[in-house]
């Protein structure tokens, strides 16, 4: 049901489009210069147009995607522009040939659901949360969660290794509140 209502949403420009501005809006007020987001599966929001915006406006940023490098092994990130040269990895999506490692400050993660708290359900391979429990490095980076309001649920069913994003953004808030 998450991913019909997600496919619908999708199809919405509008959604897209107030997608895309919160996305730059969220690295606008965090102020990294070095972000982590996905290839997008179908009904996936894409990102891409987006992160293109964020890299031009200035020349030390740089944006990754994942690599699964293995099953059951957190993602590493390799450096990605829209010109980056891609080809077919795990699960059929695409990945950046740079095998350039890039640590994220700021990190997009994909939700097929998400509830109010921050906890996200994605396909069930647990590649997010592995990979966040395993960060390099004593700093973890904002986890931004990207949803379409349509997919918002009550309270997801927890488990012990699920980890709360910071942030999820939707066509039409922001999740949890910020505070007033």
């Amino acid at each position: 049901m998450l991913l019909e209502a997600r496919l619908h949403a999708a199809s919405e420009p509008a959604h897209n489009a107030a997608l895309s501005r919160r996305i730059l809006d969220a690295l606008k007020h965090h102020g990294v210069d070095s972000v982590g987001f996905y290839w997008p599966l179908t009904g996936e929001f894409d990102a891409r147009a987006a992160i293109a915006i964020w890299l031009a406006a200035r020349a030390q940023r740089e944006a990754s995607l994942p690599i699964v490098k293995d099953r059951g092994v957190p993602l590493e990130f390799h450096a990605w522009t829209p010109d980056t040269a891609m080809k077919i990895g795990h699960h059929k999506i695409a990945e950046p040939t740079s095998g350039r490692v890039v640590i994220p400050e700021l990190l997009f993660v994909p939700c097929v659901g998400f509830d109010t708290d921050g906890y996200r359900l994605g396909y069930g391979g647990g590649y997010y949360d592995r990979t966040l429990a395993a960060w390099p490095g004593e700093k973890k980076p904002i986890t931004v969660g990207i949803a379409y309001e349509a997919c918002r649920t009550e309270a997801l069913q927890r488990e012990a290794h699920d980890i709360p994003l910071d942030l999820i953004v939707t066509e039409a808030g922001l999740y949890p509140q910020p505070a007033q």
